[in-house]
C-alpha cells in the first residue's frame, strides 16, 4: 500500500536501475545517506538524483523530501523498500532516503532515469564554491593618522 508522500508509481525497471545508480555513485563518486544528509544535499543545490524509499514509518520522516526536490528541481523517485535502498548504499541496515551528489561513473544512467521522470538533471556546478572562495575580500580602510 502507497504511504500518502509517495507522488506517483516508480515503475519496477527505474527503481532497480536507481539501486544500481546508487551502487555505482558509491564507489565511483559520492551519495549522502538518510534522510537529514539528503534534505542537506538538495537544499544545498548537490544533489543529482533522491531516491526514497516506500516503507519509511513514520512517514513525516521523508515527507518533505518530495516538495523541496520539486523546489529545487531535484529528480526523485522511490523505491519498495528501505532494506534495498540501504543495501545499495552498502550498508548492513534499511535507510530511508539517498541523494546522489556526483554520479562518478553513473552519469548515463542518472540522466537516463531523470528522462524517465519526465525531468532534467540538474547541473551541479562548483561555481557557486568558487565564488565564496575568491569573491574580492573589501580592502582595509586606511588608517587615519594620529594627528598630535
Amino acid at each position: 500500500m502507497a504511504k500518502g508522500y509517495v507522488k506517483f508509481e516508480t515503475p519496477k525497471d527505474v527503481q532497480s536501475k536507481a539501486l544500481e545508480a546508487i551502487e555505482v555513485a558509491r564507489d565511483t563518486g559520492r551519495i549522502r545517506k538518510g534522510v537529514n544528509e539528503a534534505t542537506k544535499a538538495i537544499e544545498k543545490g548537490q544533489a543529482v538524483l533522491v531516491v526514497i524509499a516506500e516503507d519509511v514509518d513514520p512517514e513525516e520522516v521523508v515527507m518533505h523530501l518530495p516538495m523541496i526536490s520539486d523546489e529545487k528541481k531535484v529528480p526523485y523517485c522511490y523505491v519498495s523498500t528501505k532494506l534495498d535502498l540501504g543495501k545499495s548504499a552498502g550498508l548492513g541496515v534499511g535507510c530511508a532516503a539517498i541523494a546522489i551528489e556526483k554520479a562518478g561513473n553513473a552519469n548515463e544512467m542518472v540522466a537516463d532515469i531523470a528522462s524517465k521522470l519526465g525531468k532534467s538533471v540538474p547541473t551541479v556546478s562548483s561555481a557557486s564554491k568558487v565564488e565564496k572562495k575568491t569573491e574580492a575580500k573589501k580592502p582595509a580602510a586606511p588608517k587615519k593618522e594620529k594627528k598630535e
